[in-house]
């Protein structure tokens, strides 16, 4: 296949550029996949389509704020991006700067501190950062949300918290797991209530994930690393929903790629490790039984994941149709519901 099987056309005006004022208030497109159709709802209407003894699975990394600014020994400006944390003072970073420094060079952050450039890693740049107190409480003090680059603004004091979902609690991403935006406490509350079951995986996702694919045959790609945590817990809940006849919801593409990555020749184990497991098309799902998730980038390795999921024609279709009704995209955006064949709506 071809990463141009996966493009459609979007009016920039539909990417959302900052969340609505209430989390559950984004739209939500139900899909059956079996019956070939989809309804316009609301996401605080997801109680009505999920059932007693349903197990959510969400992803429970919490988002850093892993945007740094510094100069050059030169004077330059330098944007840093942190990809991955790889130690207490270490990262894979990308690097904005008008010359790519070389192994060896500092970059002096705004509270004086440095960083050094230890080296390449292949588009990224290894670093490590030359203060008293571990990397992530200096990016705490020092670090800026780091909004998607579709989002054409700097993040505000707002972004701390709704660039977070409201479970988030194991530190280590540097973009969010967007499809959990939409929970908030009082949907949490009714969803508890009704016998909806919660889980939890951890990955962290990396910046890699808006990294577009650079090769025609989308065979050929290589995903990004993350790191990723599946407990035996988890596991032990979904053996649990399955065997009461109760299905396995996936909250978003990355609780989808750690439970694929814990599979072995389809039985779930515990894992913790990287993962670059990369879905398309052809790929055979053995850990869930549906999915939310947001309207992913033209071409991008998520939509390629949620093609694999509910077919390429049907998904393209349906972002046709999403376009036509004006929903909104990516990160801040709406939310799509794929359930299998017995959704029914009430």
């Amino acid at each position: 296949m071809k990463k141009t099987d996966f493009d459609f056309e979007l009016p920039p005006e539909l990417i959302a550029q900052a969340p609505l004022a209430e989390r559950s208030a984004s739209r939500l497109l139900l899909l059956d996949v079996t019956a070939q159709s989809r309804q316009d709802r609301m996401f605080r209407e997801l109680p009505t389509f999920l059932r007693p003894g349903d197990l959510l699975v969400f992803n429970d990394t919490r988002v850093l704020p892993a945007r740094l600014h510094g100069r050059k020994a030169t004077g330059g400006e330098v944007e840093i991006l942190i990809e991955r944390v790889t130690g207490a003072h270490e990262a894979t970073v990308q690097l904005r700067v008008s010359k790519k420094p070389k192994e060896g060079s500092l970059i002096e952050l705004a509270d004086g501190s440095h960083a050094t450039v230890l080296g390449r890693d292949e588009s990224f740049f290894r670093l490590r950062f030359e203060s008293p107190e571990p990397l992530e409480r200096l990016l705490l003090k020092l670090g800026e949300m780091p909004l998607p680059p579709y989002i054409e603004r700097h993040a505000d004091a707002s972004d701390l918290e709704r660039y977070q979902t409201v479970y988030a609690r194991e530190p280590g991403a540097v973009a969010a797991p967007t499809a959990g935006l939409h929970f908030d406490e009082a949907l949490l509350a009714e969803l508890r209530a009704m016998g909806v079951e919660f889980g939890y995986v951890t990955l962290h996702v990396g910046a890699g994930t808006f990294q577009p694919i650079r090769v025609d045959d989308i065979k050929d790609h290589q995903m990004h690393r993350e790191w990723l945590n599946v407990g035996a817990g988890l596991i032990d809940q979904i053996r649990r929903t399955r065997a009461a006849g109760g299905r396995v919801i996936a909250v978003g593409t990355t609780a989808v790629r750690a439970l694929e990555s814990a599979t072995v020749e389809g039985t779930l184990r515990p894992f913790a490790g990287e993962t670059q497991i990369f879905i398309f098309p052809g790929y055979r799902f053995s850990s869930i039984d549906g999915l939310i998730t947001n309207f992913h980038l033209p071409q991008s390795t998520l939509l390629m994941l949620v093609s694999a999921l509910a077919g390429r024609e049907y998904i393209l279709d349906a972002y046709r149709h999403a376009v036509e009704q004006r929903y909104r995209f990516f990160s801040y955006g709406d939310a799509m519901l794929i359930l299998p064949s017995d959704a029914k709506s009430q």
